[in-house]
C-alpha cells in the first residue's frame, strides 16, 4: 500500500510540475501582485474563444492560481485584477476532486491547483479551491490523476464543501485535457 501511495504522490508531483512549468511569471513591468501568468509561447495575455452553444460570443481569459490567491479569504477582499474577473469567462488549469468518494462522473466537483489537494488533510486555503457546477448539470468524467483546463464563468463566492470552505464558484462550460496551449 505504501508503494502505491508513493507512486501516486510522485505522479501528482510530476503533473504539478508539468502544469506549473507551462507558465512564466509576468515581467518586471507587469501589473503588481496578482497579475495573471500566461503560457511562455504567447507574447501577451492569452485569450481563447469558447465554442460553446448558448453562450454569447465572449472570450475566456486564461488565469492561474496566483490570480485566485488574490482573494483574502479572512476578510473577503479581492485584488483589483480578481474583481475584474468576477462574473467573466475564465480558463483555469487544475485537478478535479469529486465531492463523493469513488465518484467517476458528476456535474459538481472541486477544481484545485495540484493533484491530491482536498483528498488529504488539511485542504488548501479557500482561495485555492473552486466549486464547479457544469451548465445544465452535464456530467463529466472525474479523473483525479489528469490535469485539465476548466472553462466557465467565475464568481467570487464563498461556499462550503465536504472538504472545507471554497472561495470561488465556476459555472462550468467546458473541460478539456491539459496542454501547454
Amino acid at each position: 500500500m505504501r508503494r502505491i501511495s508513493s507512486l501516486l504522490s510522485l505522479a501528482g508531483i510530476a503533473a504539478l510540475v508539468a502544469v506549473s512549468s507551462a507558465f512564466v511569471p509576468p515581467t518586471k513591468g507587469a501589473a503588481a501582485k496578482g497579475a495573471a501568468r500566461v503560457p511562455a509561447t504567447v507574447p501577451g495575455p492569452r485569450i481563447t474563444a469558447l465554442p460553446v452553444t448558448g453562450v454569447a460570443a465572449e472570450e475566456a481569459v486564461n488565469i492561474d492560481w496566483r490570480v485566485l490567491a488574490g482573494l483574502d479569504y479572512s476578510n473577503g477582499k479581492a485584488t483589483d485584477t480578481l474583481k475584474k474577473l468576477d462574473g467573466k469567462l475564465v480558463r483555469i488549469p487544475g485537478f478535479v476532486v469529486p465531492l463523493d468518494d469513488f465518484q467517476e462522473e458528476g456535474a459538481e466537483f472541486l477544481l484545485v491547483p495540484y493533484y491530491g489537494a482536498c483528498v488529504h488533510t488539511p485542504p488548501p486555503p479557500p482561495n485555492q479551491i473552486v466549486m464547479v457546477e457544469m451548465t445544465g448539470k452535464k456530467a463529466i468524467k472525474l479523473n483525479l490523476f489528469d490535469a485539465v483546463w476548466m472553462s466557465g464563468r467565475l464568481k467570487i463566492n464563498s461556499v462550503e464543501s465536504p472538504y472545507g470552505t471554497v472561495g470561488y464558484q465556476l459555472e462550468g462550460l467546458k473541460v478539456e485535457p491539459y496542454s501547454a496551449k
